[in-house]
């Protein structure tokens, strides 16, 4: 499995910015993917995650409202669309992928494909 994060850069506070993550190796019907994120001496973070097949999604509470997860099954692509965003949400965004699913959505430690990163920041 491959994943492929894209997307990240600078914004101001306020600003939008859409994260993609290409997916390839494998099917994915009974995945979940998702995105964590990583600040700086901070440890890996849940911030949202859908499964592939039937677009059930879950999201941390610090980005309901403002972030939104989406996927395109045939480009087998997934998106994170970043609004409202703030100082605190300044990080490394990593896309990860779990096969089969798994009820601990929410635990890094559950993700065995983790895609390179992309650098979010958000200045004020």
């Amino acid at each position: 499995v491959q994943l492929q994060a894209s997307g990240g850069g600078l914004v101001q506070v306020g600003g939008s910015l859409r994260l993609s993550c290409a997916a390839s190796g494998r099917t994915f019907s009974d995945c979940t993917l998702g995105w964590f994120r990583q600040a700086l001496e901070s440890e890996r973070q849940f911030v949202a995650v859908i499964k592939w097949s039937g677009g059930t999604r879950y999201y941390a509470d610090s980005v309901k409202g403002r972030f939104t997860i989406s996927k395109d099954t045939a480009k087998k692509t997934m998106y994170l669309q970043m609004n409202s965003l703030k100082p605190e949400d300044t990080a490394i965004y990593y896309c990860v992928a779990r096969c089969p699913h798994t009820v601990a959505y929410y635990s890094a430690d559950q993700y065995g494909y983790w895609g390179q990163g992309t650098q979010v920041t958000v200045s004020s």
